[in-house]
C-alpha cells in the first residue's frame, strides 16, 4: 500500500509541473530606442490565444512588458509614423494592421516590415524564433532571450542567441524596392510578384528556390535575419522554452521618426550596449536586369502580404516541424484524467 501511495505522488507532482509548464507566462519586453515613437504591433497566428495589447504606443527611450501565454506562436512588428487622419481613422506609415485603431485585433502587418516571429514551446519543449525580411524591411530590430542559454538546443538549428537586424536598410535599400518615401524597403517578392523571389509555383521548395541578388544583399546586411523563405539554418534560433524575450527597436541605428508620446510605458533600461548581428558595412546594392517594375505596383500576392507559406503559418513555426504547442498540451490532456482515480488511492 505504501507504495501505490508514492506512486500516486509522484504522478500528482507530475500532473503539477505539467500544468505549471503549460500555465507560465513568457514575457516579451518592448524596448525603443530609436529617435521617434514606434507603434509595436502583435497578431497571433492561428490556434495561438490572443495577446493583450494587440497594439501599443512606445515612446523614445520606453519600455513595456507584455505576457504571453505557453505554447503561443504569432509575429511582433514596429508600425511607425502613425497619426488620426482627418476622418478620425488611425493609421501609419510602415507596418499598418489596417484596423483604422490602435489595437491590429488578429490582424497582421502591410508590407513592408520587419517582423519577429516566435513559436514558443515547441518541438522538443524549445521556443523557435527569428527576425524576418520577408515582407521587406522597416526599422531595424534585435530579439534577446534572457538568459541566452544552449540548453535543449536542436542540433539543426542555430543556438540560443541574439538574432535581427541592427543594420539601416533604408538608406542602402535599392531605388525599385524603396518604399514610402524611403521610410521602407520591399522585398524582392513584395517588389516584383515573381515565383523565384517569392518560393513559389516551380520555385516553392529549398531545392529551387535559391538566394537571389537581392536576398543576398539583405543577408551580408544582416546575417543573422530571414532573408527570403527558405532561409532556415543561419536564421532560425533555438532556446529551451521558458525563458523571457527583449525585442528591441533600433538597438543601434536610429533613424529619425516622428517623436510622440504615450500612456503605459516606461523609461528604457540603460547600461551596456548588446551584442548585435548584422551591423556591418553596408553592401553594394544590385539592379535588376530589367527596369523598375516593382515600384509602386503590385505586390507578391492578392494581399499584398509577401511570402506566407501554405497553411498561413509563418516561416518561425515552420521551422521547428510542428507549429504548434501539442507535445506539451497532449500530455497534460492525457494526463488530467487520472487525477479522479489517483486522489482516492491517496486517502487510503
Amino acid at each position: 500500500m505504501e507504495t501505490a501511495k508514492t506512486v500516486c505522488v509522484l504522478l500528482l507532482l507530475l500532473l503539477v509541473c505539467l500544468f505549471v509548464r503549460e500555465t507560465r507566462a513568457v514575457t516579451f519586453t518592448f524596448v525603443n530606442r530609436c529617435t521617434g515613437a514606434v507603434w509595436p504591433g502583435i497578431q497571433s497566428n492561428a490556434g495561438s490565444a490572443r495577446i493583450d495589447p494587440t497594439g501599443f504606443v512606445l515612446p523614445p527611450g520606453t519600455s513595456r512588458a507584455v505576457q504571453a501565454p505557453s505554447g503561443w506562436s504569432g509575429r511582433l512588428w514596429a508600425r511607425t509614423a502613425c497619426a488620426k487622419d482627418a476622418t478620425g481613422k488611425f493609421v501609419c506609415g510602415t507596418g499598418d494592421c489596417g484596423t483604422g485603431s490602435l489595437e491590429c485585433d488578429g490582424q497582421n502587418a502591410a508590407t513592408p516590415a520587419t517582423l519577429a516571429e516566435f513559436t514558443l514551446d515547441g518541438s522538443g519543449g524549445n521556443d523557435f524564433y527569428d527576425v524576418s525580411l520577408v515582407d521587406g524591411y522597416n526599422l531595424p530590430m534585435l530579439i534577446e532571450p534572457a538568459g541566452a542559454a544552449a540548453g535543449g538546443v536542436a542540433a539543426t538549428t542555430t543556438t540560443c542567441a541574439a538574432a535581427g537586424c541592427a543594420a539601416d536598410l533604408n538608406t542602402r535599400c535599392p531605388a525599385e524596392l524603396r518604399a514610402l518615401g524611403g521610410a521602407a524597403c520591399r522585398s524582392a517578392c513584395d517588389a516584383f510578384g515573381k515565383p523565384e523571389y517569392c518560393c513559389s509555383g516551380a520555385y516553392a521548395n529549398p531545392n529551387t528556390c535559391k538566394p537571389t541578388a537581392y536576398s543576398q544583399v539583405f543577408k551580408s546586411a544582416c546575417p543573422k535575419s530571414y532573408s527570403y523563405a527558405y532561409d532556415d539554418p543561419t536564421s532560425t534560433f533555438t532556446c529551451a522554452g521558458g525563458r523571457d524575450y527583449t525585442i528591441t527597436f533600433c538597438p543601434v541605428a536610429t533613424p529619425s521618426l516622428k517623436s510622440s508620446s504615450g500612456p503605459g510605458s516606461t523609461t528604457a533600461p540603460t547600461g551596456r550596449t548588446p551584442t548585435v548581428p548584422g551591423a556591418g558595412a553596408s553592401p553594394d546594392m544590385p539592379r535588376p536586369a530589367t527596369g523598375g517594375q516593382g515600384v509602386g505596383g503590385g505586390g507578391g500576392g492578392a494581399d499584398g502580404q509577401g511570402v506566407m507559406l501554405g497553411d498561413n503559418s509563418w516561416l518561425a513555426s515552420l521551422a521547428t516541424g510542428d507549429g504548434s504547442s501539442a507535445p506539451s498540451r497532449l500530455a497534460l490532456a492525457r494526463a488530467l484524467p487520472l487525477a479522479p482515480i489517483l486522489l482516492p488511492l491517496l486517502l487510503l
